[in-house]
């Protein structure tokens, strides 16, 4: 056994990512389902506003999903790298990280649409 605690095994590595999980992935569900229902916003536009909303939606989408997707890969992250006591506050920063990402994506979105 090592003297040094920085290549130790750290004993609960995985409750850091384990919580971020079971707040990132519904968070990230309703965010995706806002999202996918929002369109339905401007279904009584029509002419220059209805295409002002679609052409912010679709830019306002792209930034949601890409937002997603980025929270996806740091909670994946969160969770392999290797269960070490020197990469704990590494593990507790992505954990904490990834439901922020869905957070910052969703208030992207909703300040990017032009609402009716």
């Amino acid at each position: 056994m090592p003297n040094d605690l920085t290549g130790s095994r750290a004993p609960h590595s995985w409750v850091a990512p384990l919580l971020s999980t079971l707040v990132t992935l519904p968070a990230a569900g309703l965010a995706l389902l806002y999202g996918g229902l929002s369109p339905m916003a401007c279904d009584s536009c029509d002419g220059p506003e209805a295409e002002r909303f679609t052409d912010s939606f679709n830019a306002a989408w792209a930034v949601l999903c890409t937002g997603l997707v980025l929270s996806l890969a740091v909670l994946v992250a969160s969770w392999v790298l290797p269960w070490r006591q020197r990469h704990v506050p590494t593990r507790v920063l992505l954990s904490v990280a990834a439901p922020g990402t869905v957070l910052v994506a969703s208030l992207a979105f909703m300040a990017l649409v032009d609402w009716p």
